[in-house]
């Protein structure tokens, strides 16, 4: 008998000052059984920081033409696709091919810098690609965080994150790898 997956709910409350966007979302995260609490946690804070109306959670974990979180136009057509870890290059530059955007999250110290070095040449060449890293001290603590009912709170200013769920607060940095090209 298969493992299902783990509902979590989440009431994010977002305040990203440099979009100028404030808005709150409910939302139903379904945790796949191989997937783990840091994980879930980075594809929350994947969703907060490219907040919008019609964002939603793929099947990035599973499926392989699809995103964890990505935006699509009124038409489908693919704007945003946002990938977290450490996903393979060929399906990276896939979804540059199919995404006006791609983003990656990645994480898990020196898996992660070891996986962009040997990618790099290959990332290089996708135009619509922006690679951000996250430190294993940032994506632990925002772990912590995690709970089958989420009320939390995102604050994004001056390059800034933080996620707080009222009694801890957990400070974010993103270090750019690889920024788009203009």
């Amino acid at each position: 008998m298969a493992i299902k997956a783990t509902v979590f709910k989440a009431n994010l409350q977002i305040a990203d000052i440099e979009r100028h966007y404030y808005q709150d979302h409910t939302l139903t995260l379904a945790r796949h059984p191989s997937e783990t609490d840091e994980r879930l946690m980075v594809r929350l804070l994947a969703f907060a920081l490219h907040a919008h109306e019609n964002l939603e959670f793929g099947q990035g974990m599973t499926a392989d033409d699809e995103a964890d979180v990505w935006l699509k136009d009124l038409t489908g057509l693919i704007e945003l696709w946002i990938d977290v870890g450490i996903p393979d290059e060929k399906l990276v530059r896939k979804a540059c091919g199919r995404s006006n955007q791609v983003v990656v999250y990645c994480y898990g110290g020196r898996v992660a810098d070891m996986w962009f070095s040997q990618n790099k040449a290959q990332f290089a060449r996708q135009n619509n690609l922006i690679i951000f890293s996250l430190s294993v001290a940032d994506t632990q603590a925002l772990a912590q965080l995690a709970q089958r009912n989420m009320n939390l709170q995102c604050t994004i200013q001056d390059g800034q994150v933080w996620l707080s769920d009222g009694a801890v607060s957990v400070q974010v940095n993103r270090v750019i790898l690889k920024a788009a090209a203009k």
